[in-house]
């Protein structure tokens, strides 16, 4: 699963360099195992403190194996994760938003936009402090082109909006907001298990018809990327 979280090409250049340091190099592989190894961690910690686990081994292994494998939207369990104190497996749910690489099996929005909109937020830092310099987006020793964050931020947008309404729409129907909240990110970034009524350890069949297309739509939005799927409903896409 960790193998498969990164950009595949990456291992591609590790080949014709006979290196595996040409995976460290690249930010976004580097950004991808820290986040994870900091997540693990945490949330070890997190259960040993609260009594989960009688031994740290015990809660190592299972925190180790349920990160990843949320993490990396590949959606197994090997236990009831959703019993946990509710930061930890709400915690390994928003890293299946982001924490996967572009280029890789994994879904979420990849780790590759976080970074930018991380960079973008400290550019506009330093503008309110020094509105003259000259500041652009670097990643990777690159700059990256305005047009280019643009469309990282309309993404971004477009996702949050995304999963406000769909979340609304299942609280609307009656579904309480946990399993809705939870329902929407698994769905739309296809990690598959989510918390409450869709947790590890039950599946998603006490939902309603109607929740049930809701969470079709979701998935199908997450998997078919946003911006390309949304601007089929655009007047502009269907003019000649």
């Amino acid at each position: 699963m960790l193998l498969s979280g990164i950009n595949l090409v990456m291992y591609f250049v590790a080949w014709r360099e006979r290196s595996l340091a040409a995976l460290w190099r690249n930010t976004e592989v580097r950004a991808f195992y820290v986040v994870l190894l900091a997540s693990i961690a945490l949330i070890t910690g997190y259960l040993m403190t609260h009594g989960t686990y009688p031994s740290f081994d015990q809660a190592f292994r299972q925190t180790a194996f349920h990160v990843v494998s949320i993490a990396t939207t590949t959606g197994y369990a090997n236990h009831d994760y959703a019993q946990w104190p509710l930061f930890a497996p709400l915690l390994m749910i928003l890293l299946g938003c982001f924490a996967t690489c572009a280029g890789s099996t994994g879904g979420g929005i990849k780790m590759v936009r976080l970074l930018l909109l991380l960079k973008q937020a400290r550019r506009e830092l330093v503008r309110i402090v020094h509105p003259n310099v000259v500041n652009p987006v670097v990643l990777g020793g690159q700059a990256v082109g305005d047009r280019v964050m643009q469309g990282v931020i309309a993404f971004m947008m477009i996702y949050g909006a995304t999963l406000v309404g769909l979340t609304m729409t299942l609280v609307f129907s009656g579904l309480e907001i946990v399993t809705a909240f939870t329902a929407v990110i698994a769905c739309v970034n296809n990690i598959g298990p989510g918390l409450g009524d869709v947790g590890p350890a039950v599946n998603y069949g006490s939902l309603s018809d109607f929740q049930t297309w809701v969470c079709t739509l979701a998935m199908l939005l997450g998997r078919l990327e946003l911006l390309s799927l949304l601007v089929l409903f655009t007047p502009a896409f269907w003019r000649k």
